[in-house]
């Protein structure tokens, strides 16, 4: 081959890798079908759907881990799912969900503890929570807050560590000290491109407050 024929197919391919590059998704692009429908399901689908509707969107998140390995966000997102089928399928046969869920929680934190704004600590913390105890699960109520307070340090006016830490401190007994979170939470900033989750997730906040109003 010529060497300006050689150097033309040189070029040619490292334009070629550049474009690639350039056009490589980022992970807030990765995730982002991921969480559009993770909030339809959620929020739109009726509740007997809702476990097959993340059963097959933990089939897409898990092959997008196969296929972006070593991105948290990625691994938070599927988690996320996973943990999601787990509680619309409750009892014992969701816990190997929930073990799974946990794993790809525990990785992500190994990769990147502040991904998306701490959302992991967030996640496990809320699994921690709900999940049985020993000798039946992993679940661990101390271990729980203490992921609920770093979620809170690294993201302390976010909507979801603020609502979910809340959930765990009522259910602890504790609604005096979960009151100004949730009103945290319903002053959280929108999230652009979320305003399904947040929509829903702001009616939660105020469905738990009005309860809590009417308790007294």
């Amino acid at each position: 081959m010529k060497s300006s024929s050689l150097l033309r197919h040189l070029l040619l391919a490292a334009s070629i890798t550049v474009a690639a590059l350039a056009h490589a998704a980022t992970p807030d692009e990765l995730i982002k079908p991921i969480q559009d429908r993770w909030a339809q399901i959620k929020y739109q689908l009726p509740e007997k759907q809702q476990e097959a509707g993340y059963h097959e969107l933990g089939a897409q998140a898990r092959k997008l881990v196969q296929d972006n390995p070593g991105v948290p966000e990625v691994m938070i997102w599927t988690g996320i799912v996973v943990s999601s089928e787990a509680g619309a399928k409750g009892g014992l046969g969701a816990l190997s969900l929930a073990k799974e869920s946990k794993a790809l929680l525990d990785e992500s934190l190994k990769l990147n503890d502040k991904a998306l704004a701490g959302s992991a600590y967030t996640s496990l913390a809320t699994l921690l929570a709900k999940v049985p105890g020993w000798p039946i699960g992993f679940g661990d109520k101390a271990k729980a807050e203490e992921y609920f307070k770093k979620a809170l340090s690294i993201n302390p006016s976010g909507i979801d560590p603020n609502f979910f830490y809340a959930e765990f401190l009522i259910d602890r007994d504790r609604s005096a000290e979960a009151k100004p979170l949730l009103e945290a939470a319903l002053k959280a900033a929108p999230r652009p491109g979320r305003e399904l989750a947040d929509s829903g997730r702001r009616q939660e906040i105020q469905s738990v407050l009005d309860k809590l109003a009417e308790e007294k």
